[in-house]
């Protein structure tokens, strides 16, 4: 469930920041296959320092004194990195996340550090705010999506989510709610997605190889998958998102290809309903079994990349890859099936399999992705859930209507 806050918003914040003169910084992150590299001399951002215990003045002083210096060549460089290499807001994010621990290590000032974020996030143009809660600075950015498991709080009917509450573990804010640090910037008006639709290349010195297999009939298949550890780490924090935005995040161009051309030659022979079979019980058994309480200690929905990358995974993680693997392959219409303690897939075929599912007159067979105590095949229900309620929670359409 989702934390509301509720802030006042009263408080104007002016408080002194230095910006030393002197040696200048190189700022390089080799995070992306392409570095990221800049410098910055002393008289532009590498010095900034914000006092560690800060009080409610320090940060409106610090924008005061910071938007004097001649920041442009770094926001310009970020933002044009952004647009060459086709950066979602949250893979941005990571981008200037790794930008500010080398200007300001978070270890060593976690105010200051927090503070470049949010100059970096507002010079590029998204709707960022600060605020504090007693010595804590809580970072929140607009974002108009369907949100979960993060604090947020409303302001004009705009929703507005907490990028750094992991850094705050076992912070309750309705026990100390933030005041927001009032710092407008005019050009900072955009909302924030977590929608990811194109995942960039990593350093290739950060790839691994996973050698995996599944039975299927009579036959063992085997794969070796290229991954890559930093794409692991770009969704460390990743909230929880709706299953649309969650079911899209693709694979990396290395993981796909090392995966689907070889799912597809496998499936070269099979009919429609066979080949969906198959991927149905690579998805249930290529990978090993735990609920997210006992691997995580909370819920946590891994993307398709994620899943391939663990060594153990659920319900969820397994329906999205399954979703990913059918509609790479064959493009199919779906639908997912939300149980209060299970989520599953149904798929549309030519002709139905099994029991139907029928949703908004289209008919739909049920294709269990996740390992049950029965062996069901294509149109079986698990026993345990046939006369339990259900909600669908995505559709997908071929032909855009969803």
């Amino acid at each position: 469930m989702r934390l509301l806050v509720n802030y006042l918003f009263v408080l104007y914040l002016i408080v002194p920041l230095t910006i030393a003169k002197g040696q200048g910084q190189q700022i390089r992150v080799d995070f992306f296959k392409d570095p990221f590299i800049i410098s910055i001399n002393g008289n532009e951002l590498s010095k900034t320092s914000i006092n560690p215990d800060f009080k409610a003045g320090d940060f409106q002083a610090a924008y005061a004194n910071v938007i004097t210096a001649n920041y442009y060549s770094l926001i310009d460089s970020l933002k044009a990195y952004k647009n060459r290499h086709q950066l979602n807001d949250w893979l941005y994010y990571q981008l200037v996340r790794r930008v500010a621990q080398q200007i300001a290590p978070k270890e060593r000032n976690y105010g200051t550090y927090t503070f470049f974020k949010w100059f970096m996030l507002t010079r590029s143009g998204y709707d960022a705010r600060l605020a504090l809660s007693g010595k804590k600075v809580i970072f929140y950015v607009y974002n108009d999506e369907d949100i979960r498991d993060i604090p947020y709080f409303m302001v004009d009917g705009k929703q507005y989510v907490c990028l750094n509450i992991h850094d705050y573990a076992n912070a309750n804010l309705n026990e100390d709610p933030p005041v927001p640090v009032k710092l407008p910037v005019a050009e900072a008006i955009h909302p924030f997605s977590y929608k990811v639709n194109m995942m960039p290349d990593f350093k290739p010195e950060h790839d691994v190889e996973k050698s995996m297999s599944f039975k299927y009939g009579s036959k063992v298949y085997h794969f070796k998958l290229k991954l890559n550890s930093d794409q692991e780490k770009a969704f460390i924090n990743y909230p929880g998102v709706n299953f649309e935005t969650y079911f899209n995040i693709p694979l990396s161009k290395q993981t796909y290809s090392s995966l689907i051309p070889i799912l597809k030659k496998n499936l070269k022979g099979m009919d429609q309903q066979k080949g969906v079979d198959y991927l149905m019980r690579f998805t249930r058994y290529a990978f090993l079994y735990e609920n997210d309480s006992e691997n995580y200690g909370k819920e946590k929905r891994l993307s398709p990349g994620e899943t391939l990358a663990a060594k153990y995974s659920d319900c969820d993680d397994r329906a999205a890859l399954f979703f990913y693997l059918v509609k790479e392959v064959y493009n199919l219409p779906m639908i997912a099936l939300l149980y209060p303690t299970h989520i599953t897939m149904a798929v549309e075929f030519n002709s139905p399999v099994g029991e139907p599912v029928v949703y908004n007159g289209k008919i739909y067979s049920v294709c269990e992705p996740t390992p049950q105590s029965e062996d069901l095949a294509i149109g079986q229900l698990s026993a345990k859930l046939k006369s339990v309620p259900y909600q669908v929670v995505y559709a997908y359409d071929p032909a855009g209507n969803h």
